[in-house]
């Protein structure tokens, strides 16, 4: 075991995959040099040379159109979009073509490829650079959408997530990457995508989260621990394909649900978790689920963004709710 911060993980499980199998190929803008805006690739360029780790120009869409070749060509293609709000400008290649290559191929080719991105609010970042797009990519068939919340998840994640024959949408929060540290397996090792985990054990209520809001979550547990309540804690981990079998359970468990999410309300992974706990589990119901989100607005300008976003008081608000229902 070795302490590590989550970015250092990251760079942990790029090196194990370019080491292990040398079809791993990372690209995206300044990770080679420079590695990366937050030094997740720092070194590899020295280490593993320029052909499998480089820079490329500043096009998103060409960075997407780059992976599906290498991809179709038997590369392991890790392409980094440098912030997820920047989604838009290679949305194309990863809807469009990544996520219907095996389909549209009748298997003749797939595309294992790797979409690498930090995205979240917390630290003050541009306009366009904290987005919380995961949803949009939860409703594209032929993706799997990967949230990591800690350090340890991150690395087994990721490289699950580069060994996977189809596209996998990673996404790291910024305000994780350096927030603290944990033990972390050194050498390689994988957690199954799709898979949720139970990061408290509780029986009064569950609350579904994940990436920063899993923390926030786990705030608002202990908070209410002094108060006799009893919270269970579930990172979802994968927001797409869900872990169904995780969710129904804990809900059987508890009797109670509530889901936070950091984006806004409208069309969220929380409202498909909703659907889903109501559809299997209204049965087991104490009370309505309850759903914490971000305001159906803009990502505000940094200065507001402390307001905008939700935290380990909503979380409570809302568990306050489903036990007075």
């Amino acid at each position: 075991m070795a302490q590590m911060t989550m970015i250092q993980a990251i760079t942990d499980a790029l090196r194990v995959e370019m080491k292990n199998d040398p079809t791993v190929v990372v690209f995206g803008e300044d990770v080679g040099v420079n590695g990366g805006v937050f030094r997740a690739t720092e070194g590899l360029q020295a280490e593993f040379g320029e052909e499998r780790i480089f820079d490329t120009p500043l096009a998103e869409s060409g960075i997407g159109g780059l992976a599906i070749g290498l991809g179709i060509q038997g590369f392991r293609p890790v392409a980094e979009i440098q912030f997820f709000g920047f989604l838009f400008e290679i949305i194309d290649s990863i809807a469009s073509q990544a996520a219907r290559m095996r389909y549209r191929t009748s298997g003749r080719f797939t595309s294992p490829i790797t979409f690498r991105s930090p995205f979240g609010g917390g630290v003050h970042t541009p306009e366009m650079h904290a987005d919380s797009l995961e949803g949009l990519m939860a409703q594209t068939p032929g993706l799997k959408v990967v949230i990591p919340s800690t350090p340890k998840d991150a690395k087994g994640l990721l490289i699950s997530s580069i060994r996977d024959n189809d596209p996998v949408i990673y996404l790291e929060h910024m305000k994780l990457y350096r927030s603290f540290r944990e033990d972390v397996p050194e050498g390689e090792y994988t957690i199954e995508l799709g898979k949720a985990d139970v990061k408290r054990e509780g029986k009064d209520v569950s609350v579904f989260a994940y990436g920063a809001m899993v923390h926030a979550a786990l705030k608002a547990a202990e908070e209410l621990e002094k108060e006799g309540v009893s919270v269970e804690v579930v990172d979802l981990r994968t927001v797409h394909p869900l872990d169904i079998d995780a969710i129904v359970a804990s809900v059987e468990k508890t009797g109670r649900a509530v889901v936070v999410q950091e984006a806004q309300k409208q069309a969220g992974i929380a409202a498909n978790v909703v659907a889903e706990i109501n559809d299997r589990c209204i049965l087991s119901l104490e009370a309505p689920v309850v759903r914490i989100t971000a305001a159906d607005t803009v990502f505000p300008f940094s200065e507001a963004e402390t307001v905008w976003l939700p935290n380990h008081k909503d979380v409570v608000e809302g568990i306050q709710k489903v036990l007075n229902f």
